[in-house]
């Protein structure tokens, strides 16, 4: 804007000063030829007839020009005035050249002064004697080289505004924003806040002074400050609705441990006892027994579950991965006989800081997952790999089965997830062994992803490395088949999620 008004009253001043200059040029020229045409000589060395004297009078300026018309309308003779010094007339003046007089006779007889360029000398202002005699011409260098100066100066100047207000503007919307910028601050901070689990204490908010509902700012700033409110009040009834759950599940998992392990204890000795029951009755102890130890399995879950949502810390210890993983696979070999079982453990030990029984169950529920939901045939690899010194350990559990469906990929490690929608129970499957996978990756400070294809499925679980006893070699792995154990192993964790 600043620049628009300044371009305006540029345009405006530098017109008006140029209607004013050549409005006084005008008038100098009629003066001069009136004064050319008064036979009465106003300088004293001008000659009487048709000279070209009246060219040089006094007070002409230098560049003058001036033409002799004939009877034929025509100009015939011109000069111009060259040197003021001289003393005679026909001294001071310059005679024009054909090109010239072509451009002075081109002038319109009228009276009245125009503008014309007279080659080699520039604009000027020319004007015909009412006798038609004469013409005179004044130069209009004078007037342009004014109104030229004036367009610099307003030019500079203006751009000089331009900058001053740029600084100025600028120094002043900062200082007007500031408030905003606090108010954005605070918004900030809040979306970096971990919202979406675990306790949270909204306590930011924005200051005071920046609250102001006067402002527009202030009014922004107590707006955010009621929805700031709004959504920590929000947040503090889900925790405590999550903790009413929470300690729901975890009381009612504990309690219902004694009942079913008395369920499964009473249907074993009453299958054992002295007096033989009927093959009805025995089918009926076995199916008690089975569904007990199944509800069993899901109420342990349901607790493990429970106590690691509610931040129960895991015990740490310098743990080997690669033993563990022997140990799971030759159990997973023992239950699952139809699937080929194989290892890649590397040469240097892969230490962890972990719970060594509960990374013993993710490796468990990792290789049921894929015994349970694959044909007989598959081949489950489960492969470890460690990195160089403080870098990350990483087992991979991979099979060559038919594959996650991708509907279902997303949500494999949410809880009670299924690929049978039915929720059938012939596979035993409680969908929570992912579910625990990711709890207890994630209370060991690690992550969990998987990656499925048809022929390729591969769960991977990174854990942060025991720095204290990191080795510089490089990780080899080999091959090798499991190992069976000398005992039947227990029986494993229930089966999860499929991924057929």
């Amino acid at each position: 804007m600043i620049a628009v008004v300044g371009a305006v009253i540029g345009t405006v001043t530098t017109i008006a000063l140029h209607s004013y200059l050549q409005g006084q040029l005008d008038g100098q020229v009629q003066e001069s030829v009136r004064r050319a045409e008064d036979p009465r000589p106003h300088d004293p060395l001008r000659k009487e007839g048709n000279g070209l004297d009246f060219v040089a009078m006094g007070g002409q300026p230098l560049g003058t020009v001036g033409a002799r018309i004939g009877p034929d309308g025509t100009v015939q003779d011109g000069a111009k005035l060259s040197n003021s010094n001289q003393r005679l007339p026909e001294d001071r003046l310059a005679r024009l050249n054909g090109d010239q007089l072509a451009a002075l006779d081109a002038v319109p007889r009228d009276g009245r002064p125009h503008t014309t360029e007279v080659p080699g000398l520039g604009d000027y202002r020319v004007q015909t004697g009412k006798n038609g005699t004469l013409m005179l011409g004044l130069p209009l260098r004078y007037v342009q080289g004014t109104v030229g100066r004036l367009v610099l100066i307003e030019g500079c100047v203006t751009l000089a505004g331009l900058i001053a207000a740029g600084i100025a503007g600028s120094a002043m919307v900062g200082i007007a924003l500031r408030p905003l910028r606090r108010v954005a601050a605070t918004a900030t901070r809040v979306s970096e806040l971990p919202l979406h689990r675990g306790e949270v204490a909204l306590h930011v908010r924005v200051p005071a002074s920046e609250s102001d509902g006067r402002t527009e700012v202030g009014q922004v700033g107590a707006a955010l400050n009621r929805m700031l409110g709004h959504v920590g009040s929000a947040l503090s009834a889900r925790q405590e609705s999550e903790t009413r759950v929470r300690r729901f599940v975890a009381d009612a998992s504990h309690e219902l441990r004694t009942p079913l392990a008395s369920i499964r204890g009473y249907a074993e000795l009453t299958r054992r006892g002295r007096e033989q029951p009927g093959p009805e009755t025995r089918h009926a102890l076995g199916r008690i027994e089975s569904e007990a130890e199944r509800m069993t399995g899901l109420v342990e879950d349901l607790l493990l579950l429970a106590r690691l949502d509610s931040g129960r810390p895991l015990s740490c210890a310098r743990t080997d991965l690669s033993p563990l993983v022997v140990d799971a696979v030759s159990d997973a070999r023992v239950a699952g006989p139809g699937h080929r079982w194989r290892l890649e453990l590397p040469d240097e030990p892969a230490l962890v800081c972990g719970d060594g029984e509960r990374l013993h169950q993710v490796l468990v529920n990792l290789l049921a997952n894929a015994r349970t939901h694959t044909p007989e045939g598959t081949t489950v690899t489960a492969r470890v790999v460690a990195a160089g010194r403080g870098g990350p350990v990483r087992l991979a559990v991979q099979d060559d089965g038919p594959g996650i469906p991708a509907g279902l990929l997303p949500h494999v490690f949410e809880r009670f997830a299924r690929g049978d929608a039915s929720r059938s129970r012939i596979a035993g499957s409680t969908g929570l062994g992912l579910a625990i996978v990711q709890a207890v990756v994630a209370a060991h400070g690690g992550t969990v992803g998987v990656d499925s294809v048809p022929g390729r499925t591969v769960f991977t679980v990174t854990l942060p490395s025991d720095a204290s006893d990191a080795s510089d070699a490089s990780a080899v792995t080999r091959t090798a088949p499991a190992r069976a154990p000398a005992l039947p192993p227990a029986p494993p964790s229930a089966p999860t999620v499929p991924h057929s």
